[in-house]
């Protein structure tokens, strides 16, 4: 079997029920997505197959043969993070970051998608991903913010970030 990951076309050898999940992070390497519950309630594992987001624990790898497989490390290059990347740096919205890659995945599906800056849509589109640290605020804060394209990150000389306004941002 064959699956691109993040832009690069791989062969899979583990058996065709073993899960997306289990092949990206053991056979693959790619570790962005996270075994939380592995029975697809808490949507750390979330990635995008084809372009729809998906449980990558509840998704036989034989069942996506031939697919392309954007995790959240396909976003974003560390120096050139995408725009919710950038929100979830600029709003503290990781606490443990255990959740924050499906979070990421699921809220640029959404944006992508035509999502709109409204609170109670975006809580709507993140419905099923569990964070157990935040309360959800600068979750939301991030992705609203990523919509409106208000602000922007800069590398600075020690490797950090710094913010950089570009609107209303709070």
């Amino acid at each position: 079997m064959n699956i691109t990951v993040n832009g690069d076309e791989l062969e899979v050898r583990s058996p065709g029920l073993t899960s997306l999940l289990r092949v990206l992070r053991d056979e693959l390497d790619v570790v962005g997505p996270k075994a939380g519950c592995e029975a697809g309630g808490c949507g750390a594992c979330t990635v995008l197959v084809d372009g729809a987001p998906r449980r990558s624990c509840l998704t036989a790898v034989a069942a996506i043969d031939g697919a392309e497989v954007t995790t959240v490390e396909g976003l974003g290059a560390a120096d050139d993070l995408s725009p919710v990347q950038q929100a979830f740096v600029h709003y503290y919205a990781a606490q443990c970051g255990f959740c924050t890659p499906g979070m990421v995945v699921a809220a640029t599906h959404y944006l992508d998608s035509g999502g709109s800056d409204d609170r109670k849509e975006i809580q709507e589109a993140l419905r099923g991903h569990v964070c157990r640290c935040t309360g959800y605020v600068k979750i939301i804060e991030a992705v609203a913010a990523a919509r409106g394209g208000n602000f922007d990150l800069t590398t600075t000389a020690e490797g950090g970030y710094t913010t950089v306004m570009t609107g209303d941002a709070k």
